[in-house]
């Protein structure tokens, strides 16, 4: 494929126009694909987060094993994060894991032996317990086991970090 410039210094060619459209489409299905949610979590016992990719940032808080985060941006060496309170922060990305965990953010979370609220109760969790993710199920309900072995679904609207 040949571009020529013409005289006014514009590329003409026959291809510019289904180039342009294969463009358009290409960072509307990227943008697509950045619009699902990311979530990892502490891979270690504490790690430091900081306002900044630096270790020489302000420090922020530490945050737990397993808690849960979202992917906001990655760069080098770094990831920011968005925790269950919205808080932003940056940690480095040695420190995470790609292992799902959920946290309850209702006051008490209710765990069914399917997803169903008709179905026997496992457990009940309270608020900022974390709860392994082991997958989706349908009609807004995750299975998720307690660090104790207990396994059961949740609704989505009692859990953050689906």
């Amino acid at each position: 494929m040949i571009f020529q410039l013409s005289r006014a210094g514009f590329v003409t060619t026959s291809l510019l126009f289904p180039l342009l459209i294969l463009l358009f489409f290409s960072c509307k299905a990227v943008a697509q694909e950045r619009s699902k949610n990311e979530f990892l979590s502490i891979a270690t016992s504490a790690v430091t987060l900081y306002d900044a990719p630096s270790l020489n940032a302000g420090k922020l808080y530490v945050a737990g094993v397993n808690l849960p985060l979202e992917v906001v941006v990655k760069v080098v060496g770094w990831v920011k994060i968005r925790d269950y309170h919205g808080y932003l922060a940056w940690v480095e990305d040695k420190n995470l894991s790609p292992k799902r965990f959920v946290i309850v953010n209702a006051s008490i979370g209710s765990v069914y032996q399917s997803p169903d609220q008709t179905s026997s109760l496992v457990f009940q969790a309270r608020q900022d317990v974390v709860l392994e993710w082991l997958g989706a199920a349908a009609n807004g309900w995750v299975k998720v086991r307690h660090q104790d072995g207990q396994i059961g679904y949740i609704r989505t609207d009692q859990v953050w970090g689906v």
